[in-house]
């Protein structure tokens, strides 16, 4: 009998092997539920394990394929509870109080960062003109006190000065003639008076002959002139002795070095004398000397014109211009520390020396004004001074520079008013 070419129907199992695949599903389901519930098996392998059970779903081979179970290892030791996060709650009512306590206790030193370093400087001059014949310093140079910076040409003030020298012993003679003059004219007056008891005698004579007509009258009469000039002779004698006596001021007896011509003769000579010495300028206090290369050689240089600039190295002083709100309690005298942008971690220590009375714009040109309808306010600054205690061994300051100043005024910031309201309302109340 012929086989039938038909297409044969694939038979449904059934039986053992249709139970073999249900119990394979049923057990991969359990041990996919007991692994997600012992979390040993990650979210990957877990996706991994699903995509393998399709395979396991299908049409089961002759010989019947025994499934592979992976052992979960032991589940990790809980981990134990950490102590950082308590210990932080508690620290921070402490913080708290400590950062309150010194909060009432500070705000003692008032800081401002609007302060520059000032120092004293001038223009080097001379109050005589003159060409420049030698220039001793370099720019930039350190110089002391009266040394050479530079010198005019002297030969004019040399000159000056034998023509005052001159005339001073010229009038030392003059007084000296005077001096003798004075003192003819007191012998001159002790002659004169020496011979008017001579001629007084003769004619008390003459005139006691006249009454007995035993002397004539021209005898007489030329007595009596001769007396009588004899006192003028005094007379004109102690007008001389006064005049001259006037011209050595008074005092015959003072030295001629006391002589008011002598005294003006000895000003023009020390007038001479100190153009001399000008024409030689010196430095009248240690500094730093610059803008040397504006004066040359064989410039002619004006009176009082300067020549260079001179900035002191010791006489140092910090300009500081706090707000107005902030002075409430900055007094002078109080000490300060002074910090300066060019030298990171040195520390100057100084005083506060004065405080302005007006505030920087009160000296403008155009201070502002609140009558002009467009008033708005701004806070003031007041410029303060303060010293510099402390400059050997630190580095060198420099005028211009910028500083940081902070004033220790003694007065704490203390606690805020409400809360100080507060306590005086409860101990009021209680």
């Amino acid at each position: 009998m012929a086989e039938s070419n038909s297409p044969k129907k694939p038979v449904e199992e059934d039986g053992p092997s249709a139970n073999r695949t249900s119990d394979q599903i049923i057990r991969l389901d359990s041990e996919r539920e007991q692994r997600r519930a012992n979390t040993v098996i990650g979210d990957d392998e877990l996706d991994a394990l699903v995509a393998l059970e399709p395979a396991a779903l299908e049409a089961p081979s002759k010989e019947p394929r025994q499934a592979t179970v992976a052992v979960a290892p032991p589940a990790p030791a809980k981990p134990k509870r950490s102590l950082t996060r308590p210990i932080l709650f508690a620290l921070l009512p402490v913080a708290l109080v400590v950062g309150g306590y010194y909060y009432v206790i500070g705000g003692q030193v008032m800081t401002t960062d609007n302060a520059y370093i000032q120092a004293q400087s001038l223009g080097v001059s001379t109050d005589v003109s003159g060409t420049v014949s030698e220039i001793d310093v370099h720019e930039n140079e350190a110089v002391k006190k009266d040394q050479v910076l530079f010198r005019l040409r002297p030969a004019s003030f040399e000159t000056a000065l034998a023509a005052a020298q001159a005339q001073l012993g010229t009038v030392r003679n003059q007084v000296l003639t005077l001096l003798a003059s004075y003192r003819q004219s007191q012998a001159l007056i002790e002659q004169a008076q020496a011979d008017i008891p001579y001629y007084e005698a003769a004619f008390q004579r003459q005139q006691d002959l006249l009454k007995t007509s035993t002397s004539s009258k021209a005898t007489f009469d030329s007595a009596q002139h001769d007396l009588v000039a004899a006192r003028q002779k005094v007379s004109v004698a102690e007008a001389q002795a006064q005049a001259t006596l006037a011209q050595l001021g008074g005092d015959a007896s003072q030295p001629v070095e006391k002589n008011p011509f002598y005294l003006q003769a000895q000003s023009a000579v020390d007038d001479a004398q100190r153009n001399l010495a000008d024409s030689v300028v010196k430095a009248p206090f240690d500094g730093i000397v610059t803008n040397v290369d504006a004066l040359q050689v064989g410039r002619y240089l004006p009176a009082s014109q300067p020549a260079f600039s001179l900035v002191s190295a010791t006489d140092l002083w910090i300009a500081a211009e706090p707000k107005e709100t902030e002075l409430t309690y900055v007094r002078p005298g109080q000490t300060a520390t002074i910090s300066v942008d060019a030298y990171p971690g040195a520390v100057w220590h100084g005083t506060v020396a004065s405080i302005s009375p007006a505030s920087s714009s009160s000296f403008s040109l155009l201070p502002a004004q609140n009558t002009t309808g467009n008033w708005v306010k701004v806070v003031q600054r007041i410029p303060l001074r303060v010293t510099v205690d402390d400059l050997q061994g630190k580095p060198p300051l420099r005028g211009g520079m910028s500083a940081v100043v902070g004033i220790d005024t003694g007065h704490a910031r203390g606690l805020p008013d409400f809360v100080t309201d507060l306590i005086n309302r409860f101990g009021q109340e209680s």
